[in-house]
């Protein structure tokens, strides 16, 4: 392997990260630097950084890791579409939506999974693809899990609580139909047995949503009743019990108690300091851990407010360990001494030995966004002598794989220790590390890649490296039979506790099917077979479904967004990385070649910097080779297809349209010569809350000339989605993110929209539609059909909407793809995989 391929783009962090509420929109951040120079890929060095194998980290040194800016602009890209024009909205407006979704009739038959066949990352076959990384079998991102004797519980960021009874050989999902998939906190009372959900990923990344309360189960996941009063806009950290039959849970809005025997009471409030007097997102008091100390009988509480950092000081002045020998009464501001430097309290997760006699933490530094060390409390109080254990050269000198470890200490991390061994402890960042000397030494156990290893050989056949885990970790547990789990962005891995020091995994991904799409796309096989299903994904790469095979497989690595596949042959595919940086295959992904405006690669005049993370790019449905995509400018391949090339001087894509300093493209849709561009712009990336008001509207060049199309029955929000008649260019739907204006200042109404003469003039179809958030609209079968965060609907063009089919799972739908055929319709869900519906 050369040294290109295994070294690291690097990523600037910006100076001033931000953060994220329930839907709160952020500045946006640098894209990766320029990759080794090349054209066709043939060993990975040649792409911009598509796979784990060219993944940043934040410092510059090789490894893994340090995504930190891509995932706060991934954060910006994906939670401005649900807040625009405004910075944030309330978790009742989805609350809302989805009970209209739920109370509307549904036509149509019945949806099944396409995507339940494993995801095998390591299929050698596919040469450029992380399939050397180690990684196996992988999943969506798991954020929580618990044991209770055989039953071993996983919650997952965007689908659900899954249950297992055979240590993760099988799983069942046990929350599909529940009003939000996103799991922030998973636990088992020890008194009864009940099973509690916190629901809200508390992670601060990309694709978290809030969630709206915390639900039980006293019948393994059987059924589920809410527990207590609805908490709007929740993000759970952990869920904690103690002696005296009372329940804490740390949210971002504090630390909440309730009694752990009855669900009816509201709940209580018991930490808030912060009295947030300007209202800022950022000064909820945002509980990052909470635990009852062992052997106090429920008496002696410790939390932690750790607000991770990025704004203004005055967001941290509350930050710090919080304290009650009361059962929770009242609270004072711990005073910890040693080691611990009470001005750089970030996000911290406490874990205590068994007995109660020693104190585990690790603590993010709040003022660089990053590690700031591993620390115990051996007298076990939170007001005694701290010290340092580890910090990122000592767990780098370990044989940590990522660049920097830590450097996404506010995104991913956790100290867990083992109950049989108060010695023994685990620690997740972007690596796996553990102690067996109480934090004397530390071992790299899980390690972020296989890449640079001694092991390690590109050739199969010499690679003598174990698999190791899925980077990027939020959760562990070690069950009573022995058994370590370990969730992370990959899904759920295990070993034995009494394991130590060597790399040994068991991925538990098979079954578990939490697949966190972004977009879709679907190509006949050349066999004749049937279809290849093609995907981007959360963390995950490209991931394609060849007909008859017992497995999908990860052609490309990394964060994969939107793909363009050949309805005719599926074996052709473009696939966008970020900020337009796309490649193409004509080989199924065994080879990829540079077809991308991205100033990267194209340096032409003008070349694409201005791109959404996530930008858009389109073929059009009645000439596959005619593809547009949009930045700031319109790009237009001339309709060479995947004979398209762009690499330094010489650049197939054209600029059609210059959409204006500080505008990018939302939407894209082609017919023809007829073009449809919706974009954002406010000077600032397009993020709500800059200095220049939010805006946002559609051009075309319908008619032979491209003009801005004047309509003030728009709303101003994000343009998410068009498609275009494929027998009449002028007529044109549009459909649109975010809430009405009766959640959101200036928001208008409506969220689709149809015109039939090129875009002067548009009507509202929007009818009974459910008030939430649309990404995507297509027309099938006769109808026009949506699909967003609370569902597909279909109607005939009178507003009068239904939900189409059947058991789908409410995760939120990122996408939309009609068969080649006509037959049946895909839909990708972010945290269910992908599905479809024949009808």
């Amino acid at each position: 392997m050369s040294s290109a391929r295994r070294r690291a783009t690097r990523v600037a962090l910006s100076t001033a990260l931000p953060a994220l509420l329930l839907f709160t929109a952020i500045p946006g951040h640098a894209a990766p630097a320029d990759p080794t120079p090349g054209t066709a890929v043939t060993d990975g060095s040649a792409l911009p950084p598509f796979g784990p194998e060219a993944t940043g980290d934040g410092d510059g040194g090789d490894g893994g890791g340090g995504e930190t800016a891509d995932i706060l602009a991934a954060d910006a890209a994906y939670n401005a579409v649900r807040t625009a024009p405004g910075t944030t909205v309330s978790s009742d407006a989805f609350a809302a939506g989805r009970k209209s979704a739920n109370g509307m009739p549904t036509s149509g038959g019945r949806w099944s999974e396409l995507s339940g066949a494993p995801y095998n990352t390591a299929d050698h076959s596919y040469q450029i693809g992380p399939h050397m990384a180690g990684h196996g079998v992988a999943s969506g991102r798991i954020t929580s899990l618990a044991v209770d004797g055989p039953y071993l519980y996983a919650g997952a960021a965007g689908g659900g609580v899954w249950r297992s009874t055979d240590q993760g050989a099988h799983w069942s999902p046990v929350f599909d139909q529940q009003d939000t998939l996103s799991i922030g906190a998973v636990a088992v009372n020890p008194a009864d047995h009940s099973l509690w959900v916190g629901t809200g990923e508390a992670n601060s990344n990309a694709d978290g949503i809030a969630g709206g309360g915390v639900y039980r189960s006293t019948d393994h996941g059987q059924t589920f009743q809410p527990v207590g009063n609805r908490v709007a806009n929740s993000m759970v950290f952990r869920i904690s019990f103690a002696e005296n039959n009372q329940v804490y849970v740390a949210t971002n809005q504090g630390l909440l108690k309730h009694p752990s025997k009855q669900i009816r009471s509201p709940w209580q409030t018991v930490l808030k300091p912060d009295p947030n007097p300007t209202g800022s997102p950022y000064r909820t008091s945002f509980v990052t851990d909470v635990h009852v100390r062992p052997g106090s009988h429920g008496q002696t509480v410790v939390a932690a407010l750790g607000w991770r950092g990025g704004t203004t000081p005055a967001d941290l002045q509350y930050n710090g360990f919080y304290v009650s020998n009361d059962a929770g009464s009242t609270w004072t501001k711990a005073t910890p001494g040693g080691d611990l430097d009470p001005g750089r309290f970030g996000r911290t997760t406490f874990d205590w030995t068994p007995d109660g006699g020693k104190l585990y933490a690790v603590v993010e530094d709040p003022t660089n966004v990053s590690l700031g060390g591993v620390y115990s409390a051996d007298s076990g109080d939170v007001d005694g002598k701290w010290t340092k254990l580890a910090d990122a050269a000592k767990l780098k000198a370990s044989g940590g794989r990522a660049g920097t470890p830590g450097a996404q200490a506010w995104y991913d991390q956790y100290v867990t220790v083992d109950p049989a061994d108060p010695n023994h402890v685990y620690l997740g960042l972007e690596d796996i590390y553990e102690t067996s000397d109480a934090g004397k030494t530390w071992d790299t156990i899980g390690p972020y890649w296989n890449y640079d290893l001694p092991c390690y050989d590109d050739d199969p056949a010499k690679n003598t490296c174990p698999n190791t885990t899925h980077p990027d970790q939020h959760a562990a547990v070690v069950a009573p039979d022995g058994t370590a789990y370990f969730g992370n962005d990959g899904g759920v891995w295990s070993r034995p506790a009494a394991l130590r020091k060597v790399v040994q995994w068991t991925d538990r991904n098979a079954t578990l099917r939490t697949l966190q799409y972004f977009y879709g796309g679907l190509g006949a096989s050349p066999d004749g077979k049937g279809d290849i299903a093609w995907g981007g994904l959360q963390d995950n790469g490209y991931s394609v479904l060849t007909p008859g095979s017992d497995h999908m497989a990860e052609p490309k690595g990394g964060d994969g967004f939107d793909v363009v596949v050949d309805p005719k042959n599926g074996n052709r595919v473009v696939a966008e990385y970020t900020n337009l940086a796309m490649a193409k295959s004509d080989d199924g992904g065994h080879s990829w070649y540079y077809a991308t405006p991205n100033c990267a690669q194209n340096k032409t005049s003008p070349c694409e910097t201005d791109g959404r993370f996530n930008a858009p790019f389109s073929a059009d449905p009645g000439n596959a080779d005619h593809w547009v995509a949009g930045g700031r400018y319109v790009w237009d391949n001339q309709g060479k297809g995947w004979d398209t090339t762009c690499w330094q001087q010489v650049c197939d894509w054209k600029p059609v349209r210059d959409l204006g300093a500080g505008n990018a493209s939302t939407a894209v849709a082609v017919s023809g010569a007829t073009t449809y561009v919706g974009w954002c712009g406010t000077g600032n990336g397009c993020n709500p809350g800059a200095a220049t008001p939010f805006t946002s509207g559609i051009d075309t060049n319908y008619g032979g000339s491209w003009h801005r199309i004047s309509a003030p029955e728009l709303p101003n929000r994000f343009v998410t989605g068009l498609t275009v008649d494929p027998a009449d260019a002028g007529h044109v739907y549009a459909v649109y993110g975010s809430y009405s204006r009766h959640w959101i200042d200036g928001a208008g109404v409506g969220h689709v929209f149809e015109s039939r003469d090129g875009g002067a003039h548009w009507t509202d179809i929007s009818g009974d539609l459910p008030d939430a958030p649309f990404s995507v609209v297509k027309l099938w079968k006769g109808q026009v059909v949506v699909g967003g965060d609370v569902g597909v609907f279909t109607a005939d063009g009178s507003g009068c909407w239904r939900r189409l089919g059947a058991g789908l799972p409410n995760a939120s739908v990122s996408d939309l793809t009609v068969s080649p055929d006509g037959s049946y319709l895909m839909a990708a869900t972010h945290g269910r995989g992908l599905w479809k519906i024949t009808g």
